[in-house]
C-alpha cells in the first residue's frame, strides 16, 4: 500500500509517499481503508520534533518512533481483529488513532471510532476528532461552560477554534473570537457573536471582562489573559507556544486556579455528541483545502504556516 513515510525529523520535505506493507489488525483493532484524513498541528510538531520535549513523549529520540503519521481518519472498515465485536467489514467509520493515517490503510482500536452518519462525507467526518474533541472538552469539561456566559475564543479561525465558535454557541453563550483580518469574515459566518482582528486590537486591553476564555493561540502572555477574566471565570489553553505552556505549568504550581492545560481524550461517547450536534445543524467541519495523499508535505507546510482558515484534509480514496 502506499503511505506518506519520514524516516528523520525536520522540515515537511522528509515526508516522502512510498510503498510499505499493509497492516494486519490486532485482535482490538480494526482494519480501515482510508479515504480521508485530517492534519493537526499535532502532525507537523512530531515531523519536526518541535519543542524538543516531543522526542521525550514518543516521537523518537534520535529517530522518528513511527513513521506513518495522521491521527484523524475516516474510512471503510476492511478486517477486523477477533475480539472486535462494534464493527463489521463495510461498516463506514471514522475517529481517531494515534498513527498511521497518511495512509490507504491504517489499523486502529475499536473503541476510537464511531459509524460515520450516511449524510457525512468522509472529508467531513475525517476533519472532526482531535479538533472537535478539543474544543468540546475545552469548553465542556475544562471551562465549565454554561448557558448566557460571555466566551473568548482565541484563534478562533483553526481548526480547534472553528469547532470551539460554534460549540460555544451551541451551549448558549456569547462568544467573541479573536483572528487576523483575513479570516475575520468566515469567524463570523461559524456564529461568532464578536470579532476581534488580533493585528489592530489587543484584547487584553480592551476593558472587556470574560466568564470563560478558551485559548488556542496562547501568543499573549497568559497574566495579560488573567486581568480579563471575569470573578469565578476560567482560562483554558488548548495550543499556541510551548513558552505559554510552561508558564501556564509554572502558574499552576504556584496555586492559580481556575486555569488549566487541554490534552483531548479520545472516546467514542463524545465523538456520538459531536455527531449529535452535527445533526442538529449547530456545528459543521470548517474545511479550507483538501490534499491528495501525495501532497500531505505540501500541506503540512500549508498548516504549519499558519494559513488554514478552519481543517486542512487529505484526499486518499474517493
Amino acid at each position: 500500500m502506499k503511505a506518506i513515510v519520514y524516516t528523520k525529523f525536520g522540515p515537511p520535505d522528509v515526508l516522502h509517499l512510498k510503498e510499505v506493507e499493509k497492516p494486519i489488525p490486532k485482535d482490538n483493532e480494526i482494519l480501515v481503508k482510508v479515504h480521508a484524513a485530517s492534519l493537526n498541528a499535532y502532525d507537523w510538531r512530531h515531523v519536526r520534533a518541535n519543542p524538543f520535549f516531543m522526542r521525550l513523549m514518543g516521537a523518537g529520540f534520535l529517530r522518528p518512533k513511527h513513521r506513518i503519521l495522521g491521527a484523524d481518519i475516516a474510512g471503510r472498515v476492511e478486517a477486523i481483529g477477533r475480539n472486535v465485536t462494534e464493527f463489521r467489514p463495510g461498516d463506514d467509520v471514522f475517529g481517531e488513532g494515534s498513527y498511521g493515517g497518511f495512509a490507504e490503510f491504517v489499523c486502529v482500536d475499536e473503541k476510537r471510532v464511531v459509524p460515520k452518519p450516511a449524510d457525512l462525507t468522509f472529508e467531513e467526518a475525517a476533519a472532526v476528532p482531535m479538533a472537535g474533541l478539543t474544543a468540546l472538552q475545552g469548553l465542556r469539561d475544562k471551562g465549565k461552560i454554561q448557558a448566557g456566559q460571555k466566551v473568548l475564543i482565541n484563534g478562533a479561525s483553526g481548526g480547534v477554534g472553528s469547532f470551539a465558535v460554534q460549540i460555544a454557541k451551541s451551549f448558549g453563550t456569547e462568544v467573541t473570537g479573536v483572528c487576523s483580518t483575513a479570516k475575520m469574515d468566515l469567524v463570523r459566518s461559524i456564529g461568532a457573536d464578536h470579532v476581534i482582528d488580533y493585528t489592530r486590537e489587543d484584547v487584553t486591553n480592551n476593558g472587556q471582562l470574560y466568564d470563560l476564555i478558551f485559548d488556542n493561540a496562547a501568543f499573549r502572555s497568559i497574566s495579560k489573559y488573567r486581568r480579563i477574566m471575569a470573578p469565578g471565570g476560567r482560562y483554558v489553553l488548548a495550543g499556541g507556544s510551548m513558552g505559554r505552556f510552561f508558564q501556564l505549568m509554572l502558574m499552576s504550581m504556584t496555586g492559580v486556579k481556575n486555569m488549566g492545560l487541554m490534552v483531548a481524550n479520545v472516546n467514542q461517547k463524545d465523538l456520538l455528541f459531536l455527531i449529535e450536534l452535527m445533526k442538529a445543524g449547530k456545528v459543521k467541519s470548517t474545511i479550507d483545502k483538501r490534499y491528495p495523499l501525495s501532497e500531505t508535505a505540501e500541506a503540512l507546510r500549508y498548516l504549519e504556516d499558519g494559513h488554514a482558515r478552519g481543517k486542512v484534509v487529505i484526499t486518499v480514496h474517493q
